[in-house]
């Protein structure tokens, strides 16, 4: 049993932490709502342009950078959405580690995959283990607007843009958390660029190929011309699609932040009572002791007067 002066000075150490991590998930839990009605609020915006995307490509003979990038290039681009902070849990692992299973899965491939990445924590990671980056970007992942988004949006394109001979990529990933509620955060990877064709007749059949893209039949007439309208929807697709991964991964961020505070308040509390339990006990013995040294020399004074 540890002394008494340890476990009070654990007991205090500990009840300093257990006020700060109360205080952070008080934060969290002001910020949550917010985070989620952004989050939400910005999905109908985000999916409404991709289907619009969707429909254009698939109900259109088009050959654009959009649905279709040089066959012959192997670089693609991986972008992880990671913390500026900790204290979240496991957001950024979760992140790291699904972003390493992608990047290993390319490899396989024989893709040659170029890492993105927005957040401290991931930046932090994979610069401490000498991995190249191609970009970073850091500052309010929990609370990200639109400037941040345009930022990466512009340099993601610029880099898919670009001829394989520039050091251009052919596709575009996302490695981020998809907000589900409070309790449930998925890691999502998701392919932003090119854009897969759904069968707009069997949606459940899986992306379209050539054959049913060259078969189908247009329902669009485009003024000037439909490069010059693609051309104009791009760099919208690809900012909508980056902000509303931001603002998802945010509300996650938070919400994740939240649990993982109310965890450690609930197990520092705990640890807390069993090393006051603990303490009581230990002074208990000292005060049986001194009672039984204190009656064990009362005994030895009578005997000898005696």
């Amino acid at each position: 049993m540890g002394s008494q002066l340890a476990l009070k000075s654990r007991i205090a150490s500990t009840s300093s932490l257990e006020k700060i991590f109360n205080a952070q998930e008080m934060i969290a839990s002001s910020h949550i709502a917010r985070a989620r009605d952004v989050a939400l609020n910005a999905k109908p915006y985000t999916d409404a342009i991709f289907d619009a995307v969707q429909a254009l490509v698939a109900h259109t003979h088009v050959s654009h950078p959009i649905v279709k990038k040089e066959e012959d290039n192997p670089r693609v681009a991986v972008l992880a959405l990671t913390s500026d902070r900790g204290m979240a849990g496991p957001y950024t692992s979760s992140i790291i580690r699904e972003t390493e299973s992608l990047l290993a899965r390319l490899d396989e491939q024989g893709k040659q995959p170029e890492l993105y990445v927005y957040g401290r924590r991931g930046s932090t990671y994979y610069k401490y283990r000498n991995r190249a980056i191609a970009d970073t970007w850091e500052g309010n992942t929990d609370q990200p607007g639109v400037e941040i988004a345009e930022t990466i949006s512009k340099a993601l394109m610029e880099a898919y843009m670009k001829p394989a001979s520039q050091g251009g990529v052919s596709e575009l990933y996302i490695v981020y958390t998809e907000f589900i509620n409070m309790v449930v955060q998925k890691v999502r990877v998701l392919r932003m660029l090119p854009v897969e064709l759904i069968r707009p007749d069997q949606p459940d059949n899986g992306p379209m190929t050539e054959d049913d893209a060259e078969n189908a039949s247009p329902l669009y007439a485009f003024e000037p011309s439909i490069d010059e309208v693609l051309d104009a929807i791009l760099p919208k697709y690809i900012q909508s699609r980056i902000h509303e991964c931001l603002l998802t991964a945010a509300a996650s961020e938070t919400a994740s932040r939240q649990n993982a505070m109310h965890t450690a308040t609930e197990n520092a509390r705990n640890l807390i009572d069993d090393l006051t339990r603990k303490l009581n006990a230990s002074r208990q013995a000292s005060i049986t002791q001194e009672l039984t040294e204190i009656i064990g020399s009362a005994d030895a004074l009578n005997t000898k007067e005696e």
